[in-house]
């Protein structure tokens, strides 16, 4: 799935784990979305034979987790964990962290 203009609510699987997103938000321009070093691929698609885990993106996915780029223009949700990290045009995404709450006096 190399450079494709998505929108939110497509859902995207690893070619190389068990890892499944739903994309959250995203800009209207072309990304490649990547797991575990390779192009994720459409619920309908097929994985291509003989791919492994990209040791680079070796990180684990993990389940219920927002996933954001560093200026938190692209949203995730990680439905199902794998072994893969995520990233968009090759740069790996973060866990969003919760904000902190305004503390009451």
């Amino acid at each position: 799935m190399a450079g494709v203009v998505l929108k939110a609510g497509t859902r995207l699987k690893s070619a190389v784990c068990d890892t499944q997103i739903m994309v959250l938000r995203v800009p209207s321009v072309a990304l490649e979305i990547g797991c575990g070093g390779h192009p994720m691929l459409t619920m309908q698609e097929t994985a291509p034979t003989g791919l492994a885990l990209d040791e680079a993106f070796a990180e684990p996915s993990l389940t219920g987790k927002r996933y954001v780029d560093a200026g938190e223009t692209m949203e995730f949700l990680c439905t199902k964990g794998g072994a893969g990290a995520l990233s968009v045009d090759g740069v790996r995404l973060a866990v969003k962290q919760a904000k902190a709450l305004p503390s009451s006096d």
